[in-house]
């Protein structure tokens, strides 16, 4: 169940990366008190999320020098594409502790993003444990990081409990716990991404996966249709559409549903160049499932 847990979160688009949407000019979740993470740190921001484009992120990232390299952001970008990229559980580790070292460093000026980068760096190391040395040997560690998550993320709380940033990376961690603990639920996830969380294309991504993973179709649609508005061609977004589309068309029997289901996958599947060949594999998968629901759908009309 652990290994499960910290996979689900890993694999979903990286959750590590949904910490800040930087940019040059001003801080997206607050409009006083902004803060800076350098140039090389918000381009490869920019093209994961704006653009969907791992590729370039990962350049970016190799380009990064001077005082970017105490921005602990770009370490946890780094450990999530070494993950994604390469399942190069070693990076992940590494890289995981070169996020804690600097959010150690960033506690004493800023306490709110050196609390939540602590968490991150424990959440990269539990994971690379957990990867690296297999359920049996790498669960105890991965459990001691996750209680060190946990901790970080109420000292960040206690300080701000109504901030963005903290909101979208507690919101998304929630919601991927909800899916894979018993009795858990995913409704107090998506109203803490509602309520608090931005910027809105990464909220409102996650607000559709909590829908989604609810059955709650319709409103998953329109969640991800925001994320979709408010984003700039992200072919995961079409990726996520196509999925919620293909399995609430096979419920309704639509064919209508199930063609924008094919469409959407082919839009994702059109910028594969930029994505995990992995992930572009999964994409792949459930497009040939969509068209044979779809066949099915049309041969029962």
């Amino acid at each position: 169940m652990i290994r499960q847990m910290f996979g689900a979160i890993a694999l979903s688009t990286t959750l590590i990366v949904y910490l800040i949407s930087p940019t040059l000019a001003q801080d997206p979740f607050r409009a006083t008190n902004q803060r800076p993470i350098g140039e090389k740190t918000e381009a490869a921001f920019k093209a994961m999320f704006e653009q969907g484009d791992y590729i370039s992120a990962d350049r970016y990232l190799k380009a990064i020098s001077g005082n970017e390299q105490q921005e602990p952001l770009a370490y946890a970008m780094r450990a999530s594409l070494a993950y994604v990229l390469n399942e190069d559980y070693n990076s992940l580790g590494n890289y995981g502790k070169k996020t804690l070292d600097t959010a150690r460093q960033l506690t004493s000026t800023d306490p709110l993003r050196g609390n939540l980068y602590s968490a991150v760096g424990h959440f990269l190391l539990g994971a690379s444990a957990l990867f690296r040395e297999g359920t049996v040997k790498g669960t105890p560690q991965a459990l001691a990081e996750l209680r060190q998550v946990y901790e970080y993320m109420d000292k960040a709380e206690a300080i701000s409990s109504t901030d963005p940033e903290l909101n979208l990376l507690r919101g998304y961690m929630d919601l991927m716990v909800s899916v894979n603990l018993p009795f858990s639920n995913p409704e107090q996830a998506i109203g803490r991404l509602q309520r608090f969380a931005g910027p809105k294309y990464l909220s409102e991504r996650g607000v559709a996966v909590g829908y989604r993973d609810l059955k709650k179709f319709p409103q998953a649609i329109e969640a991800v249709d925001r994320a979709m508005k408010a984003s700039n061609g992200n072919p995961e977004l079409y990726y996520l559409k196509g999925q919620i589309l293909s399995t609430y068309g096979n419920q309704q029997k639509s064919a209508a549903m199930l063609q924008e289901s094919v469409k959407n996958f082919d839009l994702a599947i059109a910028k594969k160049a930029q994505l995990p060949p992995d992930l572009v594999k999964q994409i792949e998968r459930e497009r040939r499932k969509a068209a044979q629901r779809l066949s099915v759908v049309a041969q029962q009309k």
